[in-house]
């Protein structure tokens, strides 16, 4: 029985998620939510009740051996799940630093994000100084790509685009005036990429009964 992956198409999280299952190769029963409308075999299935999530349902792998099911409900942990399974691209091969960026961004980065793309959920904050801060690690950033973050694509990059995605167009002019060349190239070469466009169909809500849909397809 295949990993249902319950996901949801513009969540960055999910994005990155989605990716690391199509680089592995791993085929997976792709179930989209909607997160104003979720169906109860999702919030059964989520201890968090957000998307991404995976569950993985036991396999028999040799005679009187059987995995244990259990449910993957963190994005990263669903991209180290999958390409530790399999890592053609070989996304797992960068320096241990390459962990404390992906921190960074699911930390000081999207923090600030969240403060200036829903700023109205955050009376008390000031999104200009947020965009500051989201500035200054995009210049470290921008610094070290050399076409990719360690010079060839790895984990890091993968886990960080959706972010860097979300943030570029929350204003896209701004954006595109910052100097930052190396950073600008990198995100448009990842959204013209058969990549990007594999793991940003668009799929009909799931909902219980339906026929399933497979990722990758």
């Amino acid at each position: 029985m295949l990993p249902i992956f319950y996901s949801f198409r513009r969540c960055p999280y999910a994005m990155r998620a989605r990716l690391a299952i199509a680089s592995s190769g791993i085929r997976v029963e792709l179930r989209e939510i909607l997160l104003r409308d979720k169906p109860q075999a999702f919030l059964d299935t989520s201890p968090s009740g957000t998307v991404p999530c995976l569950s993985v349902q036991p396999v028999s792998v040799q005679p009187g051996l059987v995995t244990d099911a259990r449910v993957i409900d963190e994005s990263l942990d669903i991209m180290l799940w999958a390409l530790n399974h399999a890592d053609p691209q070989g996304w797992l091969n960068m320096p241990p630093d390459g962990h404390a960026l992906i921190a960074r961004v699911d930390g000081e980065f999207k923090t600030a994000l969240d403060r200036i793309k829903y700023a109205t959920r955050y009376p008390d904050e000031d999104p200009q100084e947020h965009r500051a801060i989201a500035a200054g690690f995009l210049g470290e950033l921008d610094q070290q790509i050399d076409g990719y973050i360690y010079g060839k694509p790895t984990l890091a990059d993968f886990a960080t685009l959706p972010f860097i995605r979300q943030f570029a167009f929350i204003d896209k002019p701004w954006f595109d005036a910052q100097p930052w060349p190396k950073l600008q190239a990198w995100l448009t070469a990842f959204l013209d990429s058969a990549a990007f466009a594999q793991i940003m169909s668009k799929y009909p809500p799931w909902q219980s009964g339906d026929a399933p849909l497979y990722f990758p397809e």
